[in-house]
Order: structure tokens, then C-alpha cells, then sequence
């Protein structure tokens, strides 16, 4: 049996590859339980830095697999009891709970539809395919979103943009992707893994702990009141300046490093 997941180490890089092509590399219930584990297994190595998740032959997922849906060997996830473990919790898709320390990129090409749509939502950032196409093909089957779509796609397009999708059900190409801020890039057909992998390594580079503190304020404050988010900040900030990584990279900058606002030979 084909392995339904596959990972490839490049560097600090992890790339996460859905292997179900005889599907359009649609979810079944093993599969999901895999990615969810990947996932964890990543953000506890500390020789990773970040990961780009992508699907095999020319598509990005499909979706749950409706077939092993309807003959009823897909097996749902019970509904999360508050408080979420966000470090551990299984979705119907997988990673789709999981709040982890390090970010992830969507190299999207063919279709991101329905779950697969809310894996692509599920990562930090969208580098896609000029051809590839996102939508909620759900739509037309009654199968709800229950992978974060109806809570991350209006918070990454807002709400206008995203009950269109929602309601609809129609697709959405990858040049209006971009325009709604659904796709962070849209590079040639062909090219979006290795255009992901060239992001992530630029991310890479950076200084982690304190890239990590500035993602996470960032992804705390939709919980909190404003003054809460900002002292949420204040204190995530103070821990990266306490760690001693900023006093580096400032030693750096003296010594005549990224002058001008060069990224290079930081």
C-alpha cells in the first residue's frame, strides 16, 4: 500500500506531500490521522524550522473523500470539548485544530476545494499555482465546512468575500484569490512547491524565537479585547528581548550587516 503521506526533509525544511492522486488527493480517515501526526511530529523537532504542505500529481486536496463518507468507513471527529488541545486535537482533516509554534506554507496547484480548502486556510501562507482553483465544492453534497472554513475564511477575506464562497459554493481562480488576500502568491503553473520551499527557507534564516513570539501575538489578539492583545504582545516581546536574540542581531547590524534594508548576510 502506498504510503498516503509523505515527507521530505530539505534543510530546516519540511515538505508534507498528500499522496492520493487516484483521488484528487482527497482525506480519508487514516490519512487525516497521519497529517495530524506529521504535523506534531514537526513542530516538536527542533532541527525544523518550517513546513510547506502540498499534494502529489498537479492537485492540492479535494476534500474529505466522499466515497469512504458515504459507504460510512469515514470515521467523523467528535467536536472538540472545550478547552481545545491545541497541540494534540484530531479534525476530520487532520492538522485543522492544531495551533502550532511554527508556520506553515500551502503550495496550492490544481484544486483547493471543500476540506482541502480549509488545510490551504489551516497553514500561515497560500503560494499558488496560476491555474489552481479554491471553492467550497462541498456545497453541492451537504457536507458542512467543519475544518475551520467558516471561521478562517472570513478572518483571512472578510465576511462579504467569504459567505459568497460559503453560499455558493463556486470557484474562485487563483488571480481573484490574490486580490481577496486567499493566496499570499500566485508564481507560474508548475513552480508553487518550489516557490513555498524558497519562502521557507527565507523564513527560515530569520531569528526564531522571536519570528515564533511575533506569529503568535499575532494569532492571539482575534481572542482578545485590544489593551489584553497589547500586553499580550508586550510580554511575548519582552521574553524575545530577554532570550538575548535581539541584543545578536542588533551586534550584527553594528558590525555593518543588512545595511539599507538588505536581507541578505543577516
Amino acid at each position: 500500500m502506498t504510503d498516503t503521506v509523505l515527507t521530505e526533509r530539505r534543510g530546516e525544511i519540511l515538505v508534507v506531500t498528500i499522496n492520493r492522486p487516484h483521488v484528487r488527493n482527497a482525506v480519508d480517515s487514516p490519512t487525516a490521522r497521519m497529517l495530524g501526526q506529521t504535523f506534531v511530529d514537526f513542530d516538536h523537532d527542533d532541527s525544523l524550522k518550517v513546513a510547506v504542505l502540498t499534494g502529489a500529481a498537479g492537485t492540492f486536496c479535494a476534500g474529505a473523500d466522499l466515497k469512504s463518507v458515504g459507504d460510512g468507513t469515514f470515521e467523523p471527529t467528535p467536536p472538540p470539548m472545550p478547552p481545545i488541545d491545541r497541540h494534540h486535537a484530531w479534525a476530520p482533516m487532520g492538522p485543522s485544530y492544531l495551533r502550532l509554534d511554527k508556520p506553515v506554507i500551502a503550495a496550492v496547484s490544481g484544486h483547493a476545494v471543500a476540506g482541502g480548502l480549509e488545510l490551504s486556510l489551516w497553514c500561515d501562507m497560500r503560494v499558488v499555482d496560476q491555474d489552481a482553483t479554491f471553492g467550497v465544492y462541498c456545497r453541492r453534497w451537504g457536507v458542512p465546512l467543519i475544518d475551520g472554513g467558516t471561521v478562517r475564511l472570513p478572518r483571512l477575506i472578510g465576511h462579504s468575500n467569504a459567505i459568497d464562497m460559503i453560499l455558493t459554493g463556486r470557484p474562485v481562480g487563483a488571480d481573484e484569490a490574490r486580490r481577496m488576500g486567499l493566496a499570499n502568491r500566485v508564481v507560474p503553473t508548475g513552480t508553487s512547491l518550489e516557490a513555498a520551499v524558497e519562502l521557507a527557507e527565507q523564513i527560515a534564516q530569520f531569528p526564531q524565537l522571536c519570528m515564533r513570539s511575533d506569529r503568535r501575538s499575532a494569532y492571539d489578539q482575534w481572542d482578545l479585547d485590544f489593551d489584553t492583545a497589547m500586553e499580550n504582545e508586550g510580554m511575548l516581546g519582552d521574553g524575545t528581548l530577554r532570550s538575548g536574540e535581539s541584543r545578536e542581531g542588533a551586534r550584527r547590524f553594528s558590525a555593518g550587516r543588512g545595511r539599507g534594508g538588505t536581507f541578505d548576510d543577516i
